[in-house]
């Protein structure tokens, strides 16, 4: 796989930046904070604007017209999120490698009069996991959720050596069609596509599970697994991080299953788009102290 591109070298000194976040139930956001406090530490002003459609009584879809305001307007660039990360392609001019691939788009750059998509969702979810569980055993994964995240975490299993992922969603269409669109990528590795009815089958054969949808955030509470099919030789990873501990991971490590939450993979996907952004380069370990502080 390549590693996600980076925007071209712009001269940065004495330069503000406007970027900002849309999406629907991102009001407990700690993106606005890390991306603000790491560009005050490096000594220049980012402006971090939240844009929740469901406050605004906006349609998922109105993220391409928001995205040609937010240009206009001079915004640097936008970080896309639930449920808009496919929805937002047709308002993009140009796709990196990666996010062609997986057909989602987390972070849009604006750069020479063209709007380019981007997805740092995969990579920051590779290092979380290998931070997070490098010793686990990943021949054989579930993953829930065929959406813009389920993409970007297919993606970074089938790159990181799994032999075999299953991509389970209520809509099973949805995961033949992303299965179809990763297979060629991955030439040598399984990925299949099932319904929620094979969730007990597959995970009794399972090394491990992601859970990639938005079942356990803040507005979406709950558990998308019951507590039954979980049993400790099964590692348990939730890309949630609000809150930091879902139900999810409370019953995973009650049932004394290896897991990982999607803190780190936050704070990885904003140090990459900040970098893309800003053309600065960002200290990594540096805002993962600052999320730490922020969840404190």
């Amino acid at each position: 796989m390549t590693a996600t591109t980076r925007a071209p070298a712009v001269s940065t000194a004495h330069r503000s930046y406007l970027v900002g976040l849309i999406g629907t139930g991102i009001g407990p956001s700690l993106t606005p904070s890390m991306h603000e406090r790491e560009a005050a530490e490096l000594h220049h002003r980012l402006v971090y604007r939240t844009v929740d459609l469901a406050e605004l009584g906006l349609a998922p879809d109105s993220v391409v017209d928001l995205v040609r305001a937010a240009r206009q307007l001079g915004f640097d660039g936008l970080n896309v999120t639930h449920p808009c990360k496919q929805l937002v392609l047709p308002g993009l001019d140009r796709l990196t490698p990666d996010a062609a691939a997986l057909g989602a788009v987390n972070t849009v750059v604006f750069e020479s009069g063209r709007t380019v998509g981007h997805n740092t969702d995969w990579s920051a979810f590779a290092r979380c996991l290998e931070r997070g569980l490098p010793d686990v055993p990943r021949d054989r994964v579930v993953v829930l959720g065929a959406g813009g995240a389920g993409a970007a975490v297919v993606h970074a299993l089938l790159g990181s050596g799994v032999r075999e992922v299953t991509v389970v969603d209520t809509r099973v269409e949805r995961a033949r069609e992303l299965v179809e669109r990763l297979s060629g990528h991955h030439p040598g590795a399984v990925c299949r596509a099932a319904g929620t009815d094979a969730l007990e089958p597959l995970l009794s054969r399972a090394d491990g599970m992601v859970n990639a949808t938005p079942i356990g955030m803040a507005r979406h509470p709950g558990t998308p697994v019951p507590a039954d099919l979980l049993r400790p030789s099964l590692w348990v990873a939730d890309i949630v991080y609000r809150p930091l501990r879902t139900e999810l991971l409370a019953l995973a490590e009650d049932r004394g299953c290896p897991t990982v939450g999607g803190g780190e993979m936050a704070v990885f996907q904003a140090s990459q788009a900040f970098g893309l952004f800003t053309g600065l380069e960002p200290d990594t370990e540096r805002m993962l102290a600052h999320f730490h502080g922020l969840i404190a």
